[in-house]
């Protein structure tokens, strides 16, 4: 078996009532904690209002900088819904009625329900394959590299659970925290010259507040093993150079 590509993905969160703080957004971690277990770990997060040339604009940036692309919101019957139109203008496509799409909804409405503005939810690029919706009904989509998904919550993690499916895993993302009682400034000064030596590995400080007391965890992320382990050694050796002491380590592959 060959070695496993390095993969990243990113998100689109579509919708006026974010940007307003009317709704907050549950989907961005969750998204990114699924991902970065499949191990296509999200490189990016973007929020754009429910606005044509808004939408168009970061798709498009998006979709050519990263392997996958995931968008949530803006898909319902309502009039501000139009981040489906939207896909389909980004990537020239005609948009209009999906007949599968529609034949779902039909069969989850029945033909008394399916209004109008229910009906509209079947129209999408032309030659999107759909994304299931086992908790109401109308489907998701994708079309190329893009993922379009609801953006309630519940509604998005089952089709996120079909998407995933869709995508070959990724490497297996190590994990590895180191804990101290330094204080984050302290830390910072030698952690610099560390993530120069390692390139491929990640290293992140973060402070915590314990007990009446300000303390700090550096996680170190790669994908080699040897990396990650050397890496380690050298934070741990930074942190007892600096007076500190290691009061906690764990180390985990973030890959199911």
């Amino acid at each position: 078996m060959g070695a496993k590509t390095k993969q990243r993905s990113a998100l689109l969160i579509i919708g006026n009532e974010i940007l307003s703080g009317r709704t907050m957004d549950k989907n961005g971690g969750y998204i990114a904690e699924q991902m970065t277990r499949h191990g296509v770990p999200l490189s990016e997060i973007r929020v754009v209002p429910d606005i044509e040339d808004e939408i168009v604009d970061a798709l498009n940036t998006l979709r050519s900088k990263y392997d996958f692309v995931f968008t949530t919101g803006g898909i319902g019957p309502t009039h501000d819904d139009i981040t489906s139109a939207s896909v389909a203008k980004a990537l020239g496509l005609v948009f209009g009625r999906h007949e599968e799409a529609y034949q779902v909804l039909l069969d989850y409405y029945g033909p008394e329900e399916l209004t109008d503005a229910r009906a509209t939810m079947a129209d999408m690029p032309e030659g999107a394959a759909l994304i299931p919706n086992p908790v109401s009904g109308a489907p998701g989509f994708q079309v190329e590299n893009v993922f379009v998904m609801a953006g309630v919550p519940r509604i998005m993690q089952a089709m996120l659970n079909h998407v995933i499916t869709k995508i070959a895993p990724g490497e297996p993302i190590l994990s590895n925290t180191v804990g101290c009682d330094l204080v984050e400034s302290v830390v910072a000064q030698g952690l610099g010259e560390i993530q120069e030596e390692y390139p491929d590995v990640d290293i992140g400080s973060y402070p915590n507040f314990r007990a009446g007391k300000l303390t700090v965890s550096v996680v170190i992320k790669g994908t080699d093993e040897q990396d990650i382990r050397n890496a380690t050694k050298a934070v741990r050796s930074h942190i007892l150079e600096m007076d500190g002491q290691i009061t906690t380590e764990s180390y985990q592959v973030m890959v199911d």
